[in-house]
């Protein structure tokens, strides 16, 4: 049995993840692959118990250090408990987020020293990294305004734009670093256009893994 593909979205608020996850798993399926589709901080029971710990709006002040050390605590049970095992079973796995948004938020929007991001990543990951990373990218100002007609904005979403200017930042730093991982979409145009973008990259490494 092959082992399957593990592909992850990211980008700030308000770029579309959740709608076009749905989009990247349709077109999958469609190929005749088995796909689940898992989130960060989340994707198991334990894993989403943080995630309600982390995404709460509270009037305590969340130390940086408590906040990185949750996000590595959800992320190691997610691999250890659903990701590893989905893709040894031959089932591509599409996580909305994964240890890039953790450079992108707490790195850049926090501004946690990068050295210890990577030091956690190395003790939780060892050198698992995501086969692809497709980055959904709209300038702060738009992706915002779609992310206020959600509805209550949880504790992220509240932070001030220059938070997500800096967010969006070091994931175009990353998207120049690894630009064999990264696939890039403009996710400020219309959702037809952003879909057309999200086929011809699906299509490419769907190919590619056969």
């Amino acid at each position: 049995m092959n082992k399957g593909l593990f592909l992850t979205v990211e980008g700030a608020e308000g770029v579309g993840k959740s709608t076009n996850i749905a989009f990247i798993r349709s077109a999958l399926e469609s190929k005749g692959i088995e796909v689940i589709v898992t989130r960060e901080p989340g994707g198991t029971e334990m894993a989403e118990e943080i995630r309600e710990v982390l995404l709460k709006n509270r009037s305590e002040f969340v130390a940086e250090n408590a906040e990185l050390l949750l996000m590595f605590a959800a992320r190691a049970q997610h691999i250890e408990s659903l990701i590893k095992p989905a893709l040894a079973s031959g089932k591509w796995v599409i996580s909305d987020r994964f240890t890039d948004a953790t450079y992108a938020y707490q790195g850049g929007g926090r501004g946690v020293d990068v050295d210890k991001i990577a030091i956690l990543e190395r003790f939780v990951q060892n050198e698992f990294r995501p086969d692809k990373t497709i980055l959904l990218d709209a300038p702060v100002e738009i992706g915002m305004a779609r992310a206020h007609k959600r509805g209550e904005l949880d504790r992220f979403e509240n932070e001030k734009n220059a938070f997500f200017e800096r967010v969006r930042k070091v994931y175009l730093d990353r998207l120049e670093q690894e630009p064999q991982r990264f696939e890039f979409i403009d996710a400020s145009k219309t959702l037809e256009a952003v879909q057309a973008q999200l086929k011809n990259v699906i299509n490419e490494i769907a190919n590619r893994s056969v």
